[in-house]
C-alpha cells in the first residue's frame, strides 16, 4: 500500500461528493487479492444472470455461516473466506479505506460489509440504489479490468408521463416505482486497482450502474465524457478517453465496501 491519501486531492472535477483514487492498491496487491478470490470455494458464490457475487467479512479472512454474521433486515447469507497467509494483512484493506476519512461519520467509522462482484466481459448492472440500510458512503475497489461507471438521476416526480429518455425502476428509498433519466449525470472510467468513493446525495438520491458491453468506446459521438479523465493514472487509458478509442473489457472484480447502520442485536458485544 502507499501512504494515506488525502481525499481533497482526488475529488472528481465538477463534484464535491465523489472521489477517485487511482492505484489504491499496487499490482502485487491486486494479483494477491485476485488469487485469493479465485481460491474461494464455489459454494460461497451466488450466481445471477449478469454476474456472480459473494459477501465477505470486513477482514476478508474468515467464513461465517452462522446467525452471528447476519445483518438486520437481510436474509441469511454466506460469508466468504479470502484468507491471507499473514495475520497482519487480514484487515489492511478495510484499514486503508478507513484511513481515507471517507467513513469518519459512519456508525462504525469504517466499512463493515463488503460485497465481491465478478463481471465477465459483456456483463454489467442496471441503474440501481443501494438503499437506506447503509450509511451514505460507498467505496468500490476495481480489480482485473476497467469499467465505465455511470450515475443517473430520477425524473422529477411532478413531471407526468415517461419520455423516450427515461425508464421506470423501483426506488429502494421510497419503495415506489419511479422513472429515471437514461442520460447519465456523470460518468467515470474506473481503472484496475482504483477506488471510487460516492457520498452524500450522489449516493442517496441518485442511481449508479454499468453497461453490459464487451468494450467501451470513447469520443463525443459515443457517449458522455469521463469526469475523472484528469485523475487517470494509466497513460493508455487516458489517451483512449481524451483522443477517442476502444477498450476491451476483461474479467473485473469489484469490492463494494459499505457500513451497515443496523446490525443484529446479537452483534452488539462484538462492536465494543
Amino acid at each position: 500500500m502507499t501512504d494515506v491519501v488525502n481525499l481533497i486531492n482526488h475529488r472528481v472535477p465538477g463534484s464535491h461528493i465523489a472521489y477517485y483514487i487511482p492505484n489504491f492498491v499496487s499490482e502485487y496487491e491486486e494479483e494477491h487479492l485476485i488469487r485469493k478470490i479465485l481460491e474461494s470455494p464455489h459454494q460461497f458464490w451466488k450466481d445471477l444472470p449478469n454476474r456472480r457475487y459473494l459477501v465477505c467479512t470486513p477482514a476478508l479472512d474468515s467464513t461465517d455461516t452462522s446467525e452471528r454474521g447476519q445483518v438486520e433486515g437481510y436474509p441469511p447469507r454466506t460469508y466468504s473466506s479470502l484468507k491471507t497467509s499473514r495475520p497482519s494483512s487480514r484487515t489492511y484493506l478495510v484499514t486503508r479505506i478507513r484511513d481515507t476519512g471517507a467513513f469518519q461519520s459512519s456508525p462504525h467509522g469504517a466499512p463493515n460489509h463488503i460485497i465481491l462482484n465478478e463481471y465477465k466481459p459483456g456483463q454489467g448492472i442496471m441503474p440501481h440504489e443501494d438503499g437506506p440500510t447503509y450509511h451514505p458512503v460507498v467505496a468500490t475497489l476495481s480489480l482485473g479490468s476497467h469499467a465505465v461507471f455511470h450515475y443517473y438521476k430520477y425524473k422529477p416526480e411532478e413531471e407526468k408521463g415517461v419520455a423516450p429518455s427515461t425508464t421506470a425502476i423501483f426506488s429502494a428509498s421510497t419503495g415506489l416505482g419511479r422513472a429515471i433519466d437514461k442520460e447519465p449525470v456523470m460518468s467515470l472510467l474506473l481503472e484496475p486497482r482504483s477506488l471510487v468513493i460516492t457520498t452524500s446525495d450522489l449516493y442517496t438520491s441518485h442511481l449508479h450502474g454499468i453497461d453490459d458491453v464487451r468494450e467501451d468506446t470513447f469520443g463525443p459521438e459515443y457517449g458522455p465524457p469521463m469526469a475523472n479523465v484528469e485523475l487517470l493514472a494509466d497513460a493508455e487509458l487516458k489517451e483512449a478517453v481524451q483522443k477517442g478509442g476502444t477498450l476491451e473489457r476483461e474479467t473485473r472484480y469489484s469490492l463494494t465496501c459499505r457500513d451497515v447502520e443496523k446490525v443484529a442485536a446479537r452483534l452488539a458485544p462484538l462492536r465494543r
